[in-house]
């Protein structure tokens, strides 16, 4: 048995239990046929020449496509090398290789198979480097189809498309001001930059100076926590909401109520104005955005689709015109023509809190406790990941002109991020006050002021703390945290 080969096993082996070595052999006679049969009958194994044609003409023209130009074509008149004049000799030479019998190997004749781009010359040289870049870029989508998007070289060359960060200053916090006898858990600012107010869980809704943090007014009127509030840009009015389930319009000349939208089912949690529309567009626990006329009161629209509390409202003049999350983990984006939804975005696997748009690109921002994502309009196109993971409830983000976004969470954690490349350049732990609780260091609410120089947050300790940039910080002194691109793009 162990004298012959495994060619002249029988396919029956007989298996007693006893006998170790023919239980062996029966494997490697099986694995013998399985990877030896073109072998024993003298022939090589045929090569694929499909993937070969498409792997050299991938390697040809990412190696050599800024000098194809430099080679004549096939069959064309070949360029006369540097040199001597052909002699005799030479002549002679030539006549020889020309009678030698034309001996190519496979790999030879298939790289003559590739068919070559168009040749470049002083007229059409623009058209021949677009004709290089679409070649390139369909060989490229092509590996990506064929391989199930596993091709460790094109991941490689997307990664380093990653942009780089650019450096901003660090933000510092520079004053506290107290007057709240309950969590602040809303913000607004005045389009005009002269102040902002807040309302609390204490029913009140306060007006500070901008400039000098001194209170101007008290406003009551709800009977449960403010939740929401916006300021209008094109009327003297202010809005409110709260658990209360009621919704306010403040006349900022009279300072009083002047009309009330009844409608909700439940608490309200957040609200939006519509930039060139009299529209108000308000959410809450009843999982439902309803859209308002402004000045009459009557509802226009219930945006019906959420499964859960609608957390956030986004509005904008183009369509989408409203996006809303939800603690149900998605995002819609609304047809206000038709009250109905235009798409649904699922990424995230816990409760969307906190949305924020560019003020300047088409794109938006949304965050959860799992990871904070950017969205490309009109249609939602997932853009990355931020890259790195807060590891905290976020509550609250904003974004200003300059790229600068900043999130909290309900840990007092104020994390400051760049915009274009999603890297987080400082980290900061709000510090409660004296007399609270560690457990009172959550931040509700968060709002750049209109110059985008300033920063106010609201906090859980009934307090509200300004931040702004260090004006003294050059990037040699404040660097700011290392930036790591991702390893893998197809991650993000």
């Amino acid at each position: 048995m162990a004298s012959e080969t495994p060619s002249t096993f029988a396919p029956e082996v007989p298996l007693d239990g006893k006998s170790i070595k023919a239980l062996t052999m029966l494997h490697l006679k099986r694995s013998f046929d399985l990877f030896s049969g073109n072998r024993l009958s003298g022939q090589a194994i045929p090569m694929d020449e499909e993937s070969q044609r498409l792997k050299l003409s991938i390697k040809i023209k990412d190696d050599f496509s800024a000098s194809q130009h430099l080679v004549a074509p096939a069959g064309g008149p070949a360029k006369p090398a540097l040199g001597p004049a052909p002699g005799p000799a030479s002549t002679s030479a030539a006549a020889g290789e020309a009678s030698r019998p034309e001996s190519k190997s496979a790999m030879a004749k298939l790289i003559d198979s590739i068919p070559a781009g168009p040749s470049k010359s002083s007229e059409n040289s623009q058209a021949l480097v677009m004709y290089n870049e679409k070649q390139q870029q369909k060989a490229v989508m092509d590996v990506i189809k064929d391989s199930g998007n596993s091709s460790a070289a094109v991941s490689r060359r997307l990664g380093s498309k990653w942009p780089r960060p650019v450096w901003h200053a660090p933000w510092k916090m520079y004053r506290v001001i107290s007057g709240h006898l309950g969590w602040v858990r809303s913000i607004a600012v005045d389009p005009g930059n002269e102040w902002f107010c807040t309302g609390s869980a204490d029913r009140t809704i306060k007006i500070w100076d901008l400039a000098s943090g001194q209170l101007k007014l008290t406003l009551t009127g709800h009977i449960e926590q403010v939740t929401g509030l916006v300021v209008s840009p094109r009327h003297p009015y202010m809005f409110s909401c709260g658990l209360d389930k009621q919704v306010k319009c403040w006349d900022l000349e009279q300072n009083k109520v002047i009309r009330n939208y009844h409608g909700h089912l439940s608490g309200v949690y957040s609200m939006a104005l519509h930039p060139t529309l009299d529209l108000l567009m308000t959410g809450g626990r009843d999982s439902v955005c309803r859209v308002w006329d402004m000045r009459t009161k009557i509802q226009v629209h219930c945006l019906s689709g959420h499964e859960n509390t609608v957390c956030s409202i986004l509005t904008q003049p183009v369509d989408p015109q409203v996006i809303t999350g939800s603690s149900d983990s998605t995002i819609r984006l609304w047809d206000i023509r038709k009250g109905k939804t235009m798409s649904t975005l699922t990424h995230h696997k816990k409760s969307v809190r906190a949305m924020v748009a560019h003020p300047t690109e088409f794109a938006f921002a949304s965050a959860s406790a799992e990871n904070i994502k950017k969205y490309a309009l009109p249609d939602g196109t997932f853009l990355h990941n931020m890259l790195q993971q807060q590891r905290a409830i976020v509550n609250t983000m904003a974004v200003n002109e300059e790229g600068v976004m900043a999130t909290a969470g309900d840990n007092g954690s104020v994390w400051f991020w760049d915009w274009t490349s999603g890297h987080c350049f400082q980290q900061e732990e709000s510090q409660v006050q004296p007399g609270s609780l560690e457990s009172e260091a959550g931040i509700y609410a968060m709002a750049f002021d209109q110059s985008g120089s300033r920063l106010i947050t609201c906090e859980a300790d009934k307090t509200i703390k300004v931040w702004k940039e260090d004006d003294r910080a050059t990037p040699e002194s404040n660097p700011g945290l290392p930036f790591r691109p991702p390893k893998d793009i197809r991650r993000f």
